[in-house]
């Protein structure tokens, strides 16, 4: 029979009953996760954090990518570390016979399985949906890809940078030089794989709870961030096609939205865009002159004037240090605010006050970082 180990090596039967604590709204949620690399690990780590028992199924070799991407400093990577908190691990060969029906019994006692190999795998392993929901009628499967289960593209390899760049959404996120920015935040792995993850696995409980039926839940990537696009989308709806990257309301187009350098080459985050804040924003600066020049009150968005406004702030913002800027407007309700890194957004009392930042220490890898959950429950 199976062990599970959990991050810090603690070992337990895969069918043992126990659960989460008590108190968390999925305690008693049984999730087996075949998922690798970052959106699907996210996705179950929200899960366990939600209280549901996550095991984690690796194959006995290289197992999840994750363990060795990136710096290791002895055994396995901070990446791997971040994304896998709160669950318990196992190693199975899904091509072995006797190993693959260890998995289906599993499936048998289990509410969700997650999985994120291109479609038709699972199938090729004998573990599909329609063998699957066989074994457990209740079973909730949720599998996550780059261009979802049918559709041109669903068999077709894919990372993050394809999954924005299709949807539309990379086009609009340029550097002063014009060329697409990638960000350090991976919207279609996290937004798509992660989130709308979560969101269809637990609208699928609730159906199964209720029916007695569970469903397969087919989550696309890129579906998802082509259908949060909504900005670009509302510009295509007014004016035939998206704003110029960068000239939109949210993107650069206005003084009061926007980011502006520091003496000591840092950046405040200037989000004044209603115009009371705006307002407000201008009597900190010593500017009323400025107060009326606001897109709220007919400046063009992107247009002549909204660049001189912003020409002129980027001239002040640069008289004084991050330090100075963040002092000046901390008394000010106007969302003006330092651009941390995220050495100091760890450290900072925002986070730390609510406990989403803490020192944890791994059995191989020493101390290190951890974020707390981003949905919290009180009774």
């Amino acid at each position: 029979m199976a062990n599970v180990q959990d991050i810090h090596g603690n070992e337990e039967s895969a069918y043992s009953g126990a659960v989460q604590p008590a108190g968390k709204p999925l305690a008693g949620i049984r999730v087996l996760d075949l998922t690798r690399l970052l959106p699907g690990p996210v996705a179950t780590m929200h899960l366990a954090d939600m209280g549901a028992k996550v095991i984690k199924i690796e194959d006995p070799g290289v197992g999840d990518y994750a363990r060795t991407m990136g710096h290791v400093r002895h055994e396995v990577s901070q990446f791997f570390i971040a994304v896998n908190r709160g669950k318990q691990c196992i190693r199975l060969d899904l091509k072995d016979s006797a190993q693959r029906e260890e998995f289906l019994r599993m499936t048998e006692t289990a509410d969700v399985v997650v999985e994120s190999f291109r479609p038709g795998v699972m199938d090729k392993f004998g573990v599909g949906w329609n063998i699957l929901k066989q074994r457990n009628p209740k079973l909730v499967m949720c599998a996550i890809s780059g261009y979802g289960r049918n559709g041109p593209f669903a068999h077709l390899a894919g990372h993050d940078i394809n999954y924005i760049g299709y949807a539309g959404m990379l086009e609009q996120n340029v550097g002063p030089d014009g060329v697409p920015a990638l960000p350090n935040l991976q919207i279609g792995d996290l937004l798509g794989g992660a989130q709308t993850a979560v969101q269809g696995i637990l609208a699928a409980l609730i159906g199964a709870r209720s029916s007695g039926l569970g469903r397969f839940v087919d989550v696309s990537m890129t579906d998802a961030v082509f259908a949060h696009n909504i900005m670009p989308l509302v510009a295509v709806n007014n004016f035939g096609r998206p704003a110029a990257p960068g000239r939109d309301l949210l993107t650069g187009g206005v003084p009061c939205y926007n980011v502006y350098r520091t003496s000591d080459d840092r950046f405040m985050a200037v989000g004044a865009l209603e115009l009371k804040f705006w307002q407000a924003c201008c009597d900190v600066l010593g500017r009323p002159d400025l107060k009326d020049r606001h897109w709220s009150l007919g400046q063009e968005i992107g247009g002549d004037d909204a660049m001189t406004v912003k020409t002129e702030l980027d001239r002040m913002f640069a008289e004084k240090s991050l330090f100075e800027w963040t002092k000046i407007f901390a008394s000010a309700d106007c969302c003006v605010t330092p651009i941390l890194r995220a050495d100091e957004a760890l450290a900072h009392p925002l986070f730390q006050s609510r406990g989403m930042a803490s020192r944890k220490t791994h059995p191989t890898e020493g101390e290190y970082w951890e974020t707390g959950p981003a949905v919290k429950f009180e009774n």
